[in-house]
């Protein structure tokens, strides 16, 4: 297959994509916007979003083959049709045809994109806090919609497993591994340190509550990457949760505690600790689980330093722009910092 730069110069191309025709998509003629992340391209076209992996191994997730990358784009679509099935579309190949590389085209499939919906920028809820337009009972809604699905969210004996001491141990230190080298760079050695001391200690002093969480089946098939990103008000009735992760089980069997903790983890980031607390009791009230109140400072900051981690591991993208990294380094230091807040 192409080089990825040369994949990219060619999907910037408006002509290379199914919905270009004269008069169908106007807003082609104005071109293609590229977006990404450590692990995906994402390009926008009109009314749609094509997503396309990356070749890497990162370790937590291998896209290094074709096959591989086909697999997770099947997967990605039919796991986030629990939450989101309005948008995804599909999985469409990417061909080859002489050189010239089109979507849905004739020709050799050199690789796949996830096909979607396009959704409103402006009603992600990220964008929305920023604009200080949510209100309690938006966030009253989208706690009644994740009581809904974890309810009735994969359970079973493998899956509780992940609630296990073990694992939990094995998720904290992994944390803790990845970001080592990043230390002075995205955290300081003193936040690190107590942070990893405030884990390995809770984790301990609470060996039964996590056993009691697995044998009750808290341990469900979950989102696993809730944050306000991710949600978006498409209108008054529609709320849709996207982007779950699927390219690691055990990042999406977690405690629903754990899940509802990001969330509300991410409301508190931008400073609004009214509706976090507001989202936190809604869900406890609709779902019952009136335990998961002892684990949230555990789980905030657990996923607080997971964010951290992640805009930290942009610094070493070689296709991130510069001005993009920077982003990500204040981000990783907001996050951190974060992180420390709740072990006080």
């Amino acid at each position: 297959m192409p080089g990825l730069p040369e994949l990219v110069q060619a999907l910037l191309d408006p002509k290379a994509y199914p919905d270009s025709s004269p008069g169908v998509h106007p807003e082609l003629s104005q071109g293609v916007t590229l977006m990404q992340t450590q692990m995906s391209l994402v390009f926008l076209t009109g009314d749609y979003v094509y997503k396309v992996k990356k070749p890497v191994d990162l370790g937590y997730l291998d896209y290094t083959t074709l096959e591989k990358r086909h697999y997770f784009c099947r997967r990605e679509v039919e796991l986030n049709c629990r939450l989101c099935p309005a948008a995804y579309l599909g999985v469409v190949p990417i061909t080859d045809n002489k050189g010239h590389i089109q979507i849905e085209g004739s020709g050799r499939v050199i690789e796949y994109a996830v096909k979607m919906h396009r959704l409103p920028q402006e009603r992600m809820l990220n964008v929305l806090l920023a604009g200080n337009q949510v209100s309690g009972e938006m966030i009253t809604g989208v706690a009644k919609i994740l009581a809904e699905f974890h309810k009735a969210a994969e359970t079973s004996p493998a899956i509780s497993r992940y609630g296990n001491l073990e694992i939990i141990n094995l998720d904290a230190d992994e944390n803790f591994n990845q970001t080592a080298k990043n230390i002075g760079r995205t955290i300081s050695q003193e936040t690190y340190e107590n942070i990893k001391k405030y884990t390995g200690a809770f984790i301990k002093a609470n060996a039964s509550l996590f056993g009691k969480r697995a044998a009750e089946g808290r341990i469900r098939d979950c989102h696993g990457d809730l944050h306000a990103a991710h949600v978006c008000f498409c209108d008054n009735s529609n709320i849709c949760i996207y982007d779950c992760i699927e390219f690691n089980d055990r990042f999406r069997y977690v405690d629903v505690a754990s899940e509802i903790a990001f969330l509300a983890m991410d409301l508190d980031n931008y400073g609004r600790l009214d509706l976090s607390r507001s989202f936190v009791d809604a869900y406890v009230s609709f779902s019952g689980d009136e335990d998961l109140v002892k684990l949230l400072d555990f789980y905030k900051c657990y996923r607080a330093y997971v964010r951290g981690k992640v805009e930290g591991f942009k610094l070493d993208s070689p296709l991130m722009p510069e001005e993009e990294k920077k982003k990500a380094l204040a981000a990783a230091g907001k996050y951190f910092s974060l992180a420390e807040g709740y072990i006080r």
